[in-house]
Protein backbone atom coordinates (compact mmCIF):
# COMPACT_ATOMS: atom_id res chain seq x y z
CA UNK A 1 0.00 0.00 0.00
CA UNK A 2 1.46 3.64 -0.62
CA UNK A 3 1.14 6.16 1.67
CA UNK A 4 0.25 9.52 -0.11
CA UNK A 5 0.44 13.71 1.77
CA UNK A 6 -2.67 14.42 -0.98
CA UNK A 7 -5.94 12.53 -0.67
CA UNK A 8 -9.01 12.19 -2.39
CA UNK A 9 -12.01 12.74 -0.07
CA UNK A 10 -13.77 9.62 0.83
CA UNK A 11 -16.85 10.83 -0.40
CA UNK A 12 -15.76 10.38 -3.89
CA UNK A 13 -18.55 8.51 -5.96
CA UNK A 14 -18.72 6.66 -9.16
CA UNK A 15 -21.74 7.91 -11.65
CA UNK A 16 -22.96 5.58 -14.12
CA UNK A 17 -25.17 2.77 -15.42
CA UNK A 18 -28.36 4.49 -13.28
CA UNK A 19 -26.75 4.54 -9.90
CA UNK A 20 -23.95 5.86 -7.69
CA UNK A 21 -21.75 3.89 -5.99
CA UNK A 22 -19.02 4.66 -3.69
CA UNK A 23 -15.33 4.20 -4.02
CA UNK A 24 -13.28 1.43 -2.06
CA UNK A 25 -10.55 2.64 0.26
CA UNK A 26 -7.73 4.03 -2.29
CA UNK A 27 -4.45 4.50 -1.53
CA UNK A 28 -4.74 8.24 -2.07
CA UNK A 29 -7.53 8.51 0.33
CA UNK A 30 -5.17 7.93 3.14
CA UNK A 31 -3.09 10.66 4.21
CA UNK A 32 0.23 10.25 5.13
CA UNK A 33 1.07 7.44 7.88
CA UNK A 34 3.82 6.95 10.15
CA UNK A 35 5.33 3.25 8.57
CA UNK A 36 4.81 1.59 12.32
CA UNK A 37 0.76 2.57 11.26
CA UNK A 38 0.90 1.48 7.82
CA UNK A 39 2.36 -1.88 9.23
CA UNK A 40 -0.81 -1.89 11.57
CA UNK A 41 -3.31 -2.35 9.11
CA UNK A 42 -2.79 -5.54 8.04
CA UNK A 43 -5.78 -7.18 6.25
CA UNK A 44 -8.34 -9.45 7.97
CA UNK A 45 -8.34 -13.02 6.94
CA UNK A 46 -11.55 -14.47 5.82
CA UNK A 47 -13.27 -17.96 5.24
CA UNK A 48 -15.89 -19.00 2.21
CA UNK A 49 -17.52 -22.24 1.98
CA UNK A 50 -19.37 -23.04 -1.20
CA UNK A 51 -21.39 -26.63 -1.14
CA UNK A 52 -22.76 -28.45 -3.90
CA UNK A 53 -25.06 -31.17 -3.52
CA UNK A 54 -25.65 -35.05 -5.12
CA UNK A 55 -21.81 -35.74 -5.52
CA UNK A 56 -20.00 -34.99 -8.29
CA UNK A 57 -19.36 -36.41 -11.80
CA UNK A 58 -15.93 -37.35 -10.81
CA UNK A 59 -14.55 -38.63 -14.37
CA UNK A 60 -14.67 -35.11 -15.51
CA UNK A 61 -13.57 -33.86 -12.61
CA UNK A 62 -10.19 -35.11 -11.08
CA UNK A 63 -6.97 -34.09 -12.92
CA UNK A 64 -4.75 -37.10 -14.29
CA UNK A 65 -1.51 -35.93 -13.49
CA UNK A 66 -0.46 -34.64 -9.40
CA UNK A 67 1.31 -31.71 -8.65
CA UNK A 68 1.94 -28.46 -10.35
CA UNK A 69 0.99 -27.74 -13.95
CA UNK A 70 -2.21 -30.20 -13.91
CA UNK A 71 -4.35 -29.78 -16.59
CA UNK A 72 -7.61 -28.12 -15.89
CA UNK A 73 -10.34 -30.98 -16.49
CA UNK A 74 -13.67 -29.92 -18.23
CA UNK A 75 -15.28 -29.26 -14.58
CA UNK A 76 -12.60 -27.19 -13.28
CA UNK A 77 -12.42 -25.22 -16.44
CA UNK A 78 -14.52 -22.33 -15.80
CA UNK A 79 -11.85 -21.21 -12.94
CA UNK A 80 -8.66 -21.77 -15.33
CA UNK A 81 -7.91 -18.08 -14.44
CA UNK A 82 -7.38 -18.66 -11.07
CA UNK A 83 -5.22 -22.45 -11.72
CA UNK A 84 -2.04 -20.66 -9.98
CA UNK A 85 -3.97 -19.84 -6.93
CA UNK A 86 -6.20 -23.43 -6.27
CA UNK A 87 -5.31 -26.89 -4.49
CA UNK A 88 -7.29 -29.83 -6.04
CA UNK A 89 -7.53 -31.99 -3.20
CA UNK A 90 -8.23 -35.99 -3.66
CA UNK A 91 -8.35 -38.49 -1.20
CA UNK A 92 -10.12 -37.17 1.30
CA UNK A 93 -12.56 -39.24 2.85
CA UNK A 94 -16.23 -37.98 4.73
CA UNK A 95 -17.08 -40.54 7.60
CA UNK A 96 -19.09 -43.43 6.36
CA UNK A 97 -22.35 -43.94 6.40
CA UNK A 98 -24.50 -46.83 5.80
CA UNK A 99 -27.78 -44.76 6.00
CA UNK A 100 -29.13 -40.94 5.51
CA UNK A 101 -26.56 -41.21 2.83
CA UNK A 102 -27.45 -37.53 1.55
CA UNK A 103 -28.04 -35.98 4.91
CA UNK A 104 -24.40 -37.68 5.69
CA UNK A 105 -22.96 -35.92 3.11
CA UNK A 106 -24.34 -32.28 4.05
CA UNK A 107 -23.83 -32.65 7.78
CA UNK A 108 -19.86 -34.52 7.11
CA UNK A 109 -19.22 -31.79 5.00
CA UNK A 110 -17.61 -29.32 7.07
CA UNK A 111 -18.40 -31.15 10.69
CA UNK A 112 -16.48 -34.62 9.79
CA UNK A 113 -19.29 -36.41 11.70
CA UNK A 114 -22.58 -38.43 10.16
CA UNK A 115 -25.94 -37.02 11.91
CA UNK A 116 -27.94 -39.04 14.38
CA UNK A 117 -30.77 -40.59 12.84
CA UNK A 118 -33.65 -38.98 13.89
CA UNK A 119 -36.55 -36.30 12.59
CA UNK A 120 -36.57 -34.52 15.65
CA UNK A 121 -33.87 -34.80 18.16
CA UNK A 122 -30.62 -33.62 15.97
CA UNK A 123 -26.94 -34.14 16.54
CA UNK A 124 -24.36 -33.89 14.80
CA UNK A 125 -21.32 -31.66 16.22
CA UNK A 126 -19.86 -28.16 15.79
CA UNK A 127 -18.80 -27.18 12.33
CA UNK A 128 -15.51 -25.75 10.43
CA UNK A 129 -17.24 -22.43 10.36
CA UNK A 130 -18.66 -21.82 13.29
CA UNK A 131 -15.34 -22.52 14.96
CA UNK A 132 -13.89 -20.09 12.94
CA UNK A 133 -16.74 -17.24 13.89
CA UNK A 134 -16.26 -17.95 17.55
CA UNK A 135 -12.63 -15.78 17.08
CA UNK A 136 -13.06 -13.94 13.65
CA UNK A 137 -16.44 -13.11 14.95
CA UNK A 138 -15.43 -11.21 17.99
CA UNK A 139 -14.03 -8.66 15.15
CA UNK A 140 -17.71 -7.72 13.53
CA UNK A 141 -21.03 -6.94 13.64
CA UNK A 142 -22.00 -10.64 12.06
CA UNK A 143 -20.23 -13.47 13.37
CA UNK A 144 -21.05 -15.45 10.20
CA UNK A 145 -23.57 -15.66 7.50
CA UNK A 146 -25.11 -19.39 6.30
CA UNK A 147 -26.93 -18.92 2.73
CA UNK A 148 -28.29 -21.01 0.30
CA UNK A 149 -30.39 -21.01 -2.99
CA UNK A 150 -32.71 -23.74 -2.29
CA UNK A 151 -35.65 -23.61 0.11
CA UNK A 152 -35.20 -25.28 3.52
CA UNK A 153 -37.18 -27.81 4.97
CA UNK A 154 -37.63 -28.26 8.51
CA UNK A 155 -40.02 -30.54 8.86
CA UNK A 156 -40.23 -33.95 8.06
CA UNK A 157 -37.87 -36.70 6.71
CA UNK A 158 -35.73 -36.05 3.49
CA UNK A 159 -33.86 -38.60 3.72
CA UNK A 160 -35.38 -41.90 5.15
CA UNK A 161 -36.00 -41.50 8.61
CA UNK A 162 -33.52 -38.24 8.83
CA UNK A 163 -34.42 -34.81 9.67
CA UNK A 164 -35.06 -32.20 6.59
CA UNK A 165 -32.98 -29.83 8.48
CA UNK A 166 -29.74 -32.55 8.02
CA UNK A 167 -30.08 -32.02 4.09
CA UNK A 168 -30.62 -28.60 4.20
CA UNK A 169 -27.67 -27.20 5.67
CA UNK A 170 -24.01 -27.51 6.79
CA UNK A 171 -23.65 -25.46 9.25
CA UNK A 172 -23.53 -26.46 13.25
CA UNK A 173 -22.89 -23.78 16.05
CA UNK A 174 -23.17 -27.19 18.10
CA UNK A 175 -23.67 -30.35 18.24
CA UNK A 176 -27.57 -30.15 18.75
CA UNK A 177 -28.13 -26.53 17.05
CA UNK A 178 -27.85 -26.80 12.83
CA UNK A 179 -28.18 -23.24 11.42
CA UNK A 180 -30.57 -22.05 8.66
CA UNK A 181 -29.49 -21.08 5.48
CA UNK A 182 -30.96 -18.02 4.37
CA UNK A 183 -32.52 -17.82 0.56
CA UNK A 184 -34.15 -14.50 0.18
CA UNK A 185 -31.46 -12.09 -0.79
CA UNK A 186 -33.46 -8.79 0.21
CA UNK A 187 -33.27 -10.65 3.88
CA UNK A 188 -29.67 -11.22 3.34
CA UNK A 189 -29.68 -6.99 2.92
CA UNK A 190 -31.57 -6.43 6.08
CA UNK A 191 -29.11 -8.65 8.14
CA UNK A 192 -26.02 -6.99 6.96
CA UNK A 193 -27.86 -3.24 6.45
CA UNK A 194 -30.70 -2.96 9.21
CA UNK A 195 -34.16 -2.46 7.04
CA UNK A 196 -33.67 0.81 6.07
CA UNK A 197 -33.53 0.01 3.00
CA UNK A 198 -30.56 1.54 2.05
CA UNK A 199 -26.66 1.77 2.73
CA UNK A 200 -26.51 5.29 3.81
CA UNK A 201 -24.52 5.93 6.79
CA UNK A 202 -26.88 8.69 8.46
CA UNK A 203 -29.94 6.38 7.84
CA UNK A 204 -27.73 3.72 9.11
CA UNK A 205 -26.95 5.32 12.24
CA UNK A 206 -30.83 6.95 13.67
CA UNK A 207 -31.65 2.85 13.51
CA UNK A 208 -28.41 1.89 15.67
CA UNK A 209 -29.19 4.45 18.20
CA UNK A 210 -32.98 2.86 17.98
CA UNK A 211 -31.67 -0.15 18.34
CA UNK A 212 -29.35 0.67 21.57
CA UNK A 213 -32.60 2.53 23.26
CA UNK A 214 -34.38 -0.53 22.95
CA UNK A 215 -31.57 -2.75 24.42
CA UNK A 216 -30.62 -0.11 27.42
CA UNK A 217 -34.41 -0.72 28.55
CA UNK A 218 -34.26 -4.14 28.32
CA UNK A 219 -31.40 -4.35 30.54
CA UNK A 220 -32.47 -1.96 33.10
CA UNK A 221 -35.68 -4.29 32.99
CA UNK A 222 -33.49 -7.52 33.38
CA UNK A 223 -31.63 -5.95 36.22
CA UNK A 224 -34.91 -5.14 37.80
CA UNK A 225 -35.86 -8.59 37.74
CA UNK A 226 -32.68 -10.27 39.38
CA UNK A 227 -33.38 -8.60 42.43
CA UNK A 228 -36.98 -10.40 42.95
CA UNK A 229 -36.39 -13.73 41.55
CA UNK A 230 -34.82 -16.90 43.32
CA UNK A 231 -31.35 -18.40 42.39
CA UNK A 232 -32.31 -20.73 39.08
CA UNK A 233 -34.19 -17.93 37.84
CA UNK A 234 -31.22 -15.67 38.06
CA UNK A 235 -29.01 -18.19 36.62
CA UNK A 236 -31.69 -18.39 33.71
CA UNK A 237 -31.45 -14.31 33.40
CA UNK A 238 -27.56 -14.46 33.59
CA UNK A 239 -27.40 -16.27 30.74
CA UNK A 240 -29.59 -13.84 29.00
CA UNK A 241 -27.73 -10.91 29.79
CA UNK A 242 -24.83 -12.92 28.60
CA UNK A 243 -26.33 -12.62 24.66
CA UNK A 244 -27.54 -9.07 25.34
CA UNK A 245 -23.94 -7.98 25.98
CA UNK A 246 -23.11 -10.03 23.02
CA UNK A 247 -25.76 -7.99 20.73
CA UNK A 248 -24.41 -4.29 22.99
CA UNK A 249 -21.15 -5.12 21.56
CA UNK A 250 -22.32 -5.39 18.32
CA UNK A 251 -24.00 -2.19 18.49
CA UNK A 252 -21.58 -0.29 19.80
CA UNK A 253 -19.41 -1.86 16.88
CA UNK A 254 -21.78 -0.75 14.20
CA UNK A 255 -21.79 2.48 15.29
CA UNK A 256 -18.16 2.95 15.33
CA UNK A 257 -18.40 1.74 12.00
CA UNK A 258 -21.19 3.72 10.82
CA UNK A 259 -19.81 5.93 8.76
CA UNK A 260 -17.74 3.72 6.80
CA UNK A 261 -18.54 4.68 3.47
CA UNK A 262 -20.34 1.75 1.60
CA UNK A 263 -21.66 1.04 -1.85
CA UNK A 264 -24.36 2.83 -2.20
CA UNK A 265 -26.80 0.09 -3.78
CA UNK A 266 -30.69 -0.87 -2.98
CA UNK A 267 -32.30 -3.20 -1.04
CA UNK A 268 -33.43 -6.54 -3.28
CA UNK A 269 -36.85 -6.91 -4.83
CA UNK A 270 -36.66 -10.74 -3.21
CA UNK A 271 -35.45 -13.64 -5.30
CA UNK A 272 -34.81 -13.56 -8.81
CA UNK A 273 -37.03 -14.91 -11.67
CA UNK A 274 -33.26 -17.29 -12.87
CA UNK A 275 -31.32 -19.62 -10.81
CA UNK A 276 -27.96 -18.06 -12.30
CA UNK A 277 -29.49 -14.29 -11.43
CA UNK A 278 -30.65 -15.95 -7.93
CA UNK A 279 -26.79 -17.31 -7.56
CA UNK A 280 -24.90 -14.00 -8.96
CA UNK A 281 -27.21 -11.92 -6.22
CA UNK A 282 -25.93 -13.81 -3.70
CA UNK A 283 -22.53 -14.01 -4.37
CA UNK A 284 -22.71 -10.11 -4.88
CA UNK A 285 -23.94 -10.02 -1.44
CA UNK A 286 -21.23 -12.22 0.07
CA UNK A 287 -19.18 -9.60 -1.49
CA UNK A 288 -20.53 -6.57 -0.23
CA UNK A 289 -20.73 -8.27 3.44
CA UNK A 290 -16.49 -8.99 2.87
CA UNK A 291 -16.13 -5.55 1.57
CA UNK A 292 -17.87 -3.59 4.29
CA UNK A 293 -16.47 -6.02 7.17
CA UNK A 294 -19.87 -7.15 8.59
CA UNK A 295 -18.68 -10.36 8.98
CA UNK A 296 -15.51 -12.93 7.81
CA UNK A 297 -17.54 -16.04 7.76
CA UNK A 298 -19.93 -17.21 5.19
CA UNK A 299 -21.11 -20.38 3.90
CA UNK A 300 -23.30 -21.12 0.89
CA UNK A 301 -25.42 -24.11 -0.48
CA UNK A 302 -25.67 -23.82 -4.23
CA UNK A 303 -28.29 -26.69 -3.72
CA UNK A 304 -29.68 -28.85 -0.57
CA UNK A 305 -28.96 -32.10 -0.74
CA UNK A 306 -31.54 -34.72 -2.59
CA UNK A 307 -32.34 -31.15 -4.56
CA UNK A 308 -34.53 -32.30 -7.51
CA UNK A 309 -33.93 -28.62 -8.96
CA UNK A 310 -34.04 -28.22 -13.27
CA UNK A 311 -31.48 -26.61 -15.49
CA UNK A 312 -33.13 -25.84 -18.61
CA UNK A 313 -31.19 -23.23 -19.25
CA UNK A 314 -28.39 -25.38 -19.80
CA UNK A 315 -30.24 -27.73 -21.66
CA UNK A 316 -30.68 -30.28 -18.81
CA UNK A 317 -34.34 -29.96 -18.04
CA UNK A 318 -34.15 -33.26 -15.70
CA UNK A 319 -34.45 -32.92 -12.32
CA UNK A 320 -30.72 -33.10 -10.46
CA UNK A 321 -31.18 -36.06 -8.02
CA UNK A 322 -32.67 -38.76 -10.34
CA UNK A 323 -30.47 -37.49 -12.79
CA UNK A 324 -27.35 -37.93 -10.41
CA UNK A 325 -27.85 -41.65 -10.42
CA UNK A 326 -26.58 -41.91 -14.16
CA UNK A 327 -25.92 -45.38 -13.62
CA UNK A 328 -23.04 -44.84 -15.93
CA UNK A 329 -25.38 -43.93 -18.67
CA UNK A 330 -23.26 -41.63 -21.09
CA UNK A 331 -25.97 -39.33 -21.63
CA UNK A 332 -27.35 -38.78 -18.09
CA UNK A 333 -23.44 -38.79 -17.02
CA UNK A 334 -23.30 -35.91 -19.99
CA UNK A 335 -26.24 -33.83 -17.69
CA UNK A 336 -24.90 -34.15 -14.62
CA UNK A 337 -21.46 -32.95 -15.83
CA UNK A 338 -23.14 -30.35 -17.53
CA UNK A 339 -24.83 -29.51 -13.99
CA UNK A 340 -21.46 -29.91 -12.21
CA UNK A 341 -19.86 -27.16 -14.99
CA UNK A 342 -22.51 -24.78 -14.72
CA UNK A 343 -21.93 -24.68 -10.70
CA UNK A 344 -18.18 -23.92 -11.07
CA UNK A 345 -19.25 -21.34 -13.53
CA UNK A 346 -21.06 -19.67 -11.62
CA UNK A 347 -18.55 -19.96 -8.91
CA UNK A 348 -16.07 -18.38 -11.17
CA UNK A 349 -18.55 -15.15 -11.54
CA UNK A 350 -17.58 -15.16 -7.15
CA UNK A 351 -14.08 -15.51 -7.79
CA UNK A 352 -13.85 -12.77 -10.57
CA UNK A 353 -15.59 -10.67 -7.89
CA UNK A 354 -13.61 -10.96 -5.10
CA UNK A 355 -10.39 -10.96 -7.27
CA UNK A 356 -11.51 -7.35 -8.12
CA UNK A 357 -11.89 -6.20 -5.02
CA UNK A 358 -9.44 -4.41 -3.53
CA UNK A 359 -8.42 -5.42 0.18
CA UNK A 360 -5.12 -4.46 1.84
CA UNK A 361 -2.28 -4.71 -0.82
CA UNK A 362 -3.84 -7.68 -2.58
CA UNK A 363 -7.77 -8.34 -3.35
CA UNK A 364 -10.11 -9.85 -0.88
CA UNK A 365 -9.55 -13.19 -2.90
CA UNK A 366 -5.56 -12.65 -1.63
CA UNK A 367 -6.55 -13.05 2.00
CA UNK A 368 -9.65 -15.31 2.17
CA UNK A 369 -9.43 -19.95 2.58
CA UNK A 370 -12.07 -20.32 0.39
CA UNK A 371 -13.87 -24.01 0.15
CA UNK A 372 -15.44 -25.52 -2.58
CA UNK A 373 -16.61 -28.97 -3.38
CA UNK A 374 -19.59 -31.93 -2.12
CA UNK A 375 -19.51 -34.26 0.71
CA UNK A 376 -20.06 -37.18 -1.63
CA UNK A 377 -18.02 -37.96 -4.64
CA UNK A 378 -19.52 -40.08 -7.17
CA UNK A 379 -23.19 -39.52 -6.49
CA UNK A 380 -24.28 -42.78 -8.71
CA UNK A 381 -22.78 -44.98 -6.04
CA UNK A 382 -23.35 -42.27 -3.37
CA UNK A 383 -19.38 -42.56 -2.33
CA UNK A 384 -18.06 -41.19 0.72
CA UNK A 385 -14.82 -41.36 -0.68
CA UNK A 386 -12.45 -39.15 -2.53
CA UNK A 387 -14.51 -36.15 -1.69
CA UNK A 388 -14.54 -33.48 -5.15
CA UNK A 389 -12.60 -30.87 -3.09
CA UNK A 390 -10.76 -27.35 -4.13
CA UNK A 391 -9.19 -24.64 -2.23
CA UNK A 392 -8.86 -21.15 -3.36
CA UNK A 393 -7.56 -18.29 -1.89
CA UNK A 394 -4.31 -17.03 -0.38
CA UNK A 395 -5.30 -16.82 3.28
CA UNK A 396 -3.11 -13.78 3.56
CA UNK A 397 0.05 -15.12 1.50
CA UNK A 398 -0.02 -18.57 4.35
CA UNK A 399 -1.55 -21.35 1.35
CA UNK A 400 0.68 -21.34 -2.13
CA UNK A 401 -1.37 -22.64 -4.83
CA UNK A 402 -0.93 -24.51 -8.57
CA UNK A 403 -1.12 -27.84 -7.62
CA UNK A 404 -3.17 -31.15 -7.31
CA UNK A 405 -2.75 -32.93 -4.49
CA UNK A 406 -3.61 -36.80 -3.94
CA UNK A 407 -3.77 -37.91 -0.30
CA UNK A 408 -3.00 -41.53 1.01
CA UNK A 409 -5.84 -43.85 1.56
CA UNK A 410 -8.34 -43.30 4.32
CA UNK A 411 -7.28 -39.86 4.89
CA UNK A 412 -10.33 -37.90 6.43
CA UNK A 413 -11.83 -34.78 5.61
CA UNK A 414 -11.36 -33.68 9.16
CA UNK A 415 -7.49 -33.40 8.83
CA UNK A 416 -8.67 -30.51 5.92
CA UNK A 417 -10.54 -29.01 8.61
CA UNK A 418 -7.91 -29.11 10.88
CA UNK A 419 -5.59 -27.32 8.62
CA UNK A 420 -7.71 -24.32 7.71
CA UNK A 421 -8.34 -24.05 11.14
CA UNK A 422 -4.95 -23.34 11.85
CA UNK A 423 -4.29 -21.21 8.72
CA UNK A 424 -7.25 -19.27 9.73
CA UNK A 425 -5.18 -18.65 13.08
CA UNK A 426 -7.10 -20.89 15.20
CA UNK A 427 -4.81 -24.20 16.45
CA UNK A 428 -6.79 -27.22 17.53
CA UNK A 429 -4.82 -30.97 18.16
CA UNK A 430 -8.14 -32.71 16.87
CA UNK A 431 -11.33 -32.39 15.53
CA UNK A 432 -13.83 -34.83 14.93
CA UNK A 433 -11.86 -38.19 13.60
CA UNK A 434 -8.94 -36.37 12.37
CA UNK A 435 -5.67 -37.89 12.37
CA UNK A 436 -3.68 -34.82 11.59
CA UNK A 437 -2.78 -32.04 9.49
CA UNK A 438 -2.21 -32.34 6.06
CA UNK A 439 1.65 -32.19 5.73
CA UNK A 440 1.39 -31.23 1.78
CA UNK A 441 -0.70 -28.28 2.25
CA UNK A 442 0.82 -27.20 6.08
CA UNK A 443 4.52 -27.35 4.49
CA UNK A 444 3.95 -24.31 2.28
Amino acid sequence: MNIFKKTLPRRTVLRGLGASLALPLLDSMIPALSSSSALEAQPAKRLGVVYVPNGMAMKSWTPATEGAGFEMTRILQPMAAYQDRMLVLTGLNGTSSNAGVHASASTRFLTGTIPARTESDLEASVSLDQLVARELGRQTQLGSLELALDQSDVFGSCDIGFSCQYTSTISWRDSYTPLPMETNPRVVFERLFGDTGTTDPTVRLQRIRKDRSLLDSVTERVSELNRTVGADDRAKLDQYLDAVRDVERRIQMAEAQSNRELPQIEQPAGVPNTYEEHAKLMFDMQVLAYQTDLTRVITFMLGRELSGRTYAEIGVPDSHHPTSHHRDDPALYEKVTKINEFHTSLFAYYLDKLDATPDGNGSLLDNMLMLYGAGMSDSNRHQNTGLPLVLLGGASGDVKGGRHLRYAEGTPISNLHLTMLEKMGIPMESIANSTGRLNLLSDV
